[in-house]
């Protein structure tokens, strides 16, 4: 590992997996649970280019780099401080050569790659509709939650655009969402191949449900075993400590 200069309020925080570490500043966006949980569902081909959309600190792209799913990894990001922060991240862990950060507005993804250029696609998108108007585009943790600055639509289309023929497309998002996001991946042809919710205890509902589509794929959809966060304890379940590589 190497140093980097970290800014005003920033941290290094330990991912817990292979050594890695990624720069965080608590003022700004950082990242939750639905991170880990999207990056341990992806099921993703070793020899596969992977791109994640709305990357933010690049949690996503070290995290499936630290696994070694996939050949490669792209984060792209909109914002720029946080992208800068991103890249500072890669090269804090030196995978240079395996991930890289870049600045760019997913709604505009046809003027920055080639179409079919990824054989996987991840997303930890906002999960909150706007509808009242355009907010401060320079408050990270407001861009981050809210869809202020690309809508679901318009980061599964960008997935399709993006993908192989017979690519995975990944999602974390909420369990209200669920109808949209079908329709639309379905609208992209982006096949839902597999969903699983994700409940924060027994006596609760889901919080977030886990989908992957399949570009071109056949009409076929496995529902996983919900994955439960908390045990009647109050403690993490085993399943989810695994995730956390504990």
């Amino acid at each position: 590992m190497t140093d980097v200069q970290l800014k005003e309020n920033e941290r290094i925080d330990d991912l817990e997996i292979n050594g890695f570490r990624i720069i965080q500043n608590p003022f700004c966006f950082c990242f939750g649970m639905d991170a880990v949980l999207l990056a341990n569902f992806a099921n993703i081909n070793q020899k596969a280019d992977v791109i994640d959309l709305g990357t933010g600190t690049g949690v996503i792209p070290l995290l499936l780099t630290a696994k070694n799913k996939g050949r490669s990894c792209v984060g792209l990001e909109i914002q720029p401080e946080m992208a800068e922060m991103a890249e500072r991240s890669v090269l804090l862990n030196q995978v240079e050569d395996r991930c890289r950060i870049v600045e760019g507005d997913l709604k505009n993804v046809k003027d920055l790659f080639s179409p079919q250029s990824f054989g996987a696609v991840t997303s930890n998108p906002p999960y909150i509709k706007e509808n009242s108007g355009l907010k401060n585009e320079r408050d990270t943790v407001y861009v981050s939650r809210h869809e202020i600055l690309a809508g679901l639509e318009d980061v599964i289309a960008a997935a399709s655009y993006l993908l192989k023929t017979s690519g995975t497309f990944s999602m974390v998002h909420r369990p209200s969402r669920l109808p949209e996001i079908m329709e639309l991946m379905v609208k992209y042809r982006l096949e839902p191949k597999r969903l699983q919710l994700v409940q924060p205890s027994e006596n609760k509902e889901p919080n977030l449900v886990l989908i992957e589509g399949v570009k071109e794929g056949g009409r076929e959809c496995r529902i996983m075993p919900t994955l439960m966060v908390y045990d009647e304890k109050g403690e993490y379940t085993s399943e989810l400590l695994k995730y956390y590589g504990k």
